[in-house]
């Protein structure tokens, strides 16, 4: 039992320096993943991890793989796509969901073609989909940094969130915190989705944000348990997902992901609110 669970991340830096990661993208990613959840925003999240795609290839296209250039890329290609979506959708018939997909194709057709334009596929790989065994002392900073901000900005701005998750024009009736709120946490998205960029790649960090606050909703309705509870099952995900990627010899990233997506699985059918127990609930009232 050592041996499978433990032993891979004593005896090793590099599982050590996954582990870390993963946990602190889990404490900030998570949380913000449950408010996208209750936005109904899930899909938009997919959209804006791709829509910093192209910031971090033209950061690749003229640095290579260094951090700094690649985040301040997805950074500034982040905001531009969740700026111009929002101001789309304000200003004309369009609605932002549908604003948020073209931006989300032409940043993923973008995003690819700077890349091709001087790296190989092997570096498109490592663009799209991540290397968390070969996260850098440096990653780990920006990860933290990045999920310090969350935390404390969550825990600031907490009810004005819950509020606008629930009932935004309630929101704005009382208070001129909505706007500013709404525009507050999709920097948020675009934070955490630039630090998952840096160990699961553009096209699978928006899974360790969705897959486990998606399964945390079947286990309660109260936001601040769910949160707690999408934490996790982020980290439950993560371990499961480095050791199946040690002792199978299989890509971490998908294998974290995938890990998320069983304890979904097993949570819609065993969860408290999921569909065993609420059929049992059912079954009780008819014969009650």
């Amino acid at each position: 039992m050592y041996d499978f669970l433990i032993a891979p991340f004593v005896e090793f830096g590099f599982m050590q320096r996954a582990l870390a990661g993963s946990l602190l993208l889990s404490l900030g990613a998570c949380p913000v993943g449950v408010f996208l959840m209750l936005r109904r925003m899930s899909l938009t999240g997919d959209a804006m991890a791709h829509a910093i795609l192209p910031g971090a290839a033209a950061g690749f296209l003229l640095f290579g793989l260094q951090i700094v250039p690649m985040t301040i890329g997805g950074l500034v290609a982040g905001a531009i796509v969740a700026i111009g979506a929002g101001a789309i959708s304000r200003f004309t018939v369009q609605r932002e969901d549908a604003s948020m997909a073209a931006f989300y194709l032409i940043s993923l057709a973008l995003g690819v073609l700077i890349v091709s334009l001087r790296g190989s596929s092997v570096d498109l790989m490592h663009v799209l989909f991540g290397t968390v065994l070969a996260l850098s002392n440096d990653a780990l900073t920006l990860i933290a940094l990045i999920s310090a901000i969350t935390l404390v900005v969550l825990a600031i701005f907490w009810r004005a969130v819950v509020a606008e998750c629930l009932d935004p024009l309630f929101l704005r009736s009382v208070s001129r915190l909505g706007p500013p709120v709404h525009f507050i946490f999709l920097g948020l998205v675009v934070l955490n989705l630039v630090g998952g960029f840096q160990a699961l790649g553009t096209l699978l960090s928006v899974g360790l944000m969705i897959l486990p606050a998606a399964a945390a909703r079947f286990w309660t309705a109260r936001v601040g348990p769910m949160c707690a509870i999408a934490v996790v099952i982020g980290i439950a995900s993560c371990v499961a997902g480095l050791l199946m990627s040690y002792h199978a010899a299989l890509p971490s990233g998908p294998a974290i992901i995938l890990s998320a997506g069983a304890i979904y699985l097993l949570s819609t059918i065993f969860g408290t609110r999921g569909i065993f127990n609420t059929r049992v609930r059912h079954h009780r009232h008819r014969t009650a």
